[in-house]
């Protein structure tokens, strides 16, 4: 069964279509094609319970739902440390005015 999840790194999400047979390192895979960093750059965190998931795991072994929210953290440069989690809200402009 397909399923989606939602990628977020500070004010950017990706929209992922996911099996839940789907390894971890497949999902980095995906996110690679779409943000050209390298998988072994990327650590995936599942926001809900702080768990970093693991890439020789499956999404279903390691309890990512359907319209699950990950957070994507960067390997930072010349390290082996990732960045702090960072999502951020998109900036909507209220004071725009509205088209007729």
């Amino acid at each position: 069964m397909s399923m989606y999840v939602r990628v977020k790194h500070k004010k950017v999400t990706y929209f992922l279509h996911v099996e839940p047979s789907d390894s971890i390192l497949e999902v980095k895979e995906k996110l690679q094609a779409l943000s050209e960093q390298p998988v072994d750059q990327q650590r995936l965190t599942l926001v809900s319970t702080g768990q970093v998931l693991e890439d020789g795991k499956t999404l279903a072994e390691q309890k990512v739902e359907n319209d699950a929210v990950v957070a994507l953290q960067y390997k930072l440069p010349d390290s082996d440390q990732y960045e702090e989690i960072d999502i951020q809200k998109h900036d909507i402009d209220d004071t725009a005015e509205p088209h007729s």
